[in-house]
C-alpha cells in the first residue's frame, strides 16, 4: 500500500498519544447513561439463536482493511445466522464518531481500538468490560504477550482482547550500506557499532539517519530511546511525566546529535525519512512493521529488517496493540451480545492470516507457529515482544503525551536545548495528569 495511506491507517490512533484521535475521543466522548456491564459465557458456547446483523466498527483504511474484510467474510460463510456490516474510516474520524454514537444508541457491536485509546474510552464508559469473554475462554496471560495482555486492563477490569502488536523496527538500505563499505547482511545493532556505521557512511557523502521532528517517526523512536537509556515517560503510577530525567535528556541529546554532527538531514520534512531510505538518500530507519509491506512493492529496492539496535544500554522498543471492545449499548441486546462475542473471539483466533497485512500476533500459540515463523519479516521483529513499551493504562494519557511529541519536534527541528524543553514539556504535561485525575475519577 502507498504511504499515504499507511499513515492514516495509523497516525490518528497508535502514534502513542493519538495526536488526533485519542484527544478527539477525550474532548468529545460523553458517558452514556443506561450502560450495562458485559455478562454471558464469553461466546465459548456459539450462538444458535435467531439471525441477528452486527455491526462492526474500525479503521482499517489501508492494505490490511481487505485482510480484515477477508477474515469477515469467512466468519458468515461459517456462521449462517450471524451477518456482519462492516464500517470503515479514517481513524481521528473514528475516534470522534464513536462516543457520540454510543451516546445516541446508536455505536456499533463490535469495534476495534488502539491500546493507548482503551483507558479513556473504559472511563467514559464508550466500552463493555470484557472478563466474562477471558473466562469463558479461559484466556490468561500465559496466553498472549504479556504487554498487549496487560494493557486491555483499566483499574483491574479487563475491557479489550489484544488482536496483534505492531512495533518499530530497523529498516535499512543494503545498497547504501554496501556503498559506504558496510556489510549489509549484519546492521549495526550496538552503540559503538551504530555509531561507526554512521561515519562510515559520512565520510561517502550519506547522511546514514535522517532525525525527523514529527512523531511519526521520530517521536516512536524517541520514545524507544527513552527507556533504551534507563529512562521512563512516566512515573510508575502515571501521575508524573518523567521524561525530563537523566535517561531522557541523554536519549534526547544523542537523537539531537544526529543532526548536529552530521549523521542527519537537518530539515526532515514529514515522512521524507522513510522516503529518503527507499531513494537511496539513508541507510537507516527506524519505522512501523507496517512499513514492511510498502517496502515489499519496491521490487529493485534492496532492503532489510530486524529489532531495534540497543543505543542506549536496555532494550526497548515502541509498539501499538490494536484490540477488539465491545461498545456499551443503550439497550443490550442479548441475541447480539453473544453473537458479537463470538465474533470477536472467532477473528481474535485468525491472527495467523491478520498478521500477514503486517502485525505481529498477540496471540503466543500462533505467534510461535511455524507457519507464523515463515512471514520472515514479522517473524525477526517479534524477537523483541518482550522489550515492547506501551504508553500507561491511564484515562487522558494521550492528552499528556502530547506534551512530548511537541518537545521532541522543538528539539529535533528547533534544535533548542534538550533538558530545558523536556523538563518544560514534562510541566505542563504534570498539570494536564492532575487535571485529568479529577476529570475521569
Amino acid at each position: 500500500m502507498n504511504l499515504i495511506s499507511r499513515r492514516g491507517l495509523l497516525g490518528a490512533g497508535i502514534a502513542v498519544g493519538a495526536t488526533a484521535g485519542l484527544a478527539a475521543c477525550g474532548q468529545s466522548a460523553v458517558t452514556p447513561t443506561g450502560a450495562a456491564s458485559a455478562t454471558g459465557d464469553g461466546g465459548a458456547a456459539g450462538y444458535d439463536g435467531p439471525a441477528v446483523t452486527l455491526a462492526f466498527w474500525n479503521g482499517f483504511t489501508g492494505g490490511d482493511g481487505a485482510y480484515m474484510k477477508q477474515l469477515v467474510d469467512q466468519f458468515q460463510a461459517e456462521h449462517e445466522n450471524i451477518a456482519v456490516t462492516v464500517q470503515t474510516m479514517q481513524w481521528g474520524d473514528y475516534y470522534t464518531k464513536l462516543p457520540t454514537a454510543v451516546q445516541s444508541g446508536n455505536g456499533p457491536d463490535v469495534a476495534v481500538m488502539h491500546v493507548d485509546s482503551v483507558a479513556t474510552n473504559a472511563a467514559r464508559k464508550v466500552i463493555q468490560p470484557l472478563d466474562d469473554v477471558a473466562t469463558a475462554l479461559e484466556l490468561t496471560e500465559g496466553d498472549f504477550a504479556p504487554v498487549p495482555w496487560q494493557a486491555g486492563l483499566y483499574k483491574d477490569v479487563r475491557y479489550a482482547i489484544p488482536l496483534d502488536v505492531h512495533p518499530l523496527g530497523f529498516f535499512y538500505n543494503k545498497t547504501v550500506m554496501e556503498s559506504a563499505g558496510l556489510d549489509p547482511e549484519n546492521p549495526p545493532m550496538d552503540h559503538d557499532s551504530y555509531m561507526a556505521a554512521l561515519d562510515a557512511l559520512k565520510s561517502k557523502g550519506i547522511q546514514g539517519h535522517w532525525a525527523s521532528p514529527f512523531n511519526f517517526t521520530g517521536g516512536l523512536t524517541c520514545q524507544s530511546l527513552v527507556y533504551q537509556f534507563g529512562g521512563s515517560l512516566f512515573n510508575d503510577d502515571a501521575t508524573q511525566a518523567a521524561w525530563g530525567d537523566e535517561g531522557g535528556v541523554k536519549a534526547l541529546t544523542w537523537w539531537q546529535n544526529l543532526i548536529k554532527d552530521g549523521y542527519s538531514n537537518p530539515k526532515v520534512g514529514q515522512d521524507a525519512d522513510f522516503i529518503a531510505l527507499q531513494n537511496g538518500q539513508t541507510a537507516f530507519n527506524w519505522n512501523g512493521i507496517w512499513s514492511i509491506n510498502t517496502l515489499a512493492e519496491k521490487k529493485d529496492l534492496q532492503w532489510g529488517v530486524t529489532t531495534l539496535p540497543n543505543i542506549g544500554g536496555e532494550k526497548a522498543a515502541w509498539a501499538g496493540s490494536h484490540q477488539f471492545v465491545l461498545p456499551t449499548q443503550k439497550s443490550p441486546d442479548e441475541n447480539k451480545g453473544q453473537a458479537s462475542r463470538v465474533f470477536l473471539n472467532w477473528i481474535s483466533q485468525q491472527s495467523l492470516e491478520w498478521a500477514k497485512g503486517g502485525q505481529i500476533p498477540a496471540r503466543n500459540s500462533v505467534r510461535e507457529s511455524e507457519e507464523f515463523q515463515e512471514l520472515t519479516h514479522q517473524a525477526e521483529l517479534a524477537k523483541q515482544i518482550d522489550d515492547l513499551r506501551f504508553p500507561p493504562a491511564v484515562a487522558g494519557i494521550g492528552d499528556a503525551m502530547l506534551e512530548f511529541e511537541k518537545a521532541v519536534n522543538e528539539i529535533t527541528l528547533g534544535m533548542k536545548d534538550v533538558a530545558t524543553t523536556l523538563n518544560a514539556a514534562a510541566d505542563r504535561a504534570n498539570k494536564i495528569l492532575e487535571a485529568n485525575a479529577k476529570k475521569y475519577a
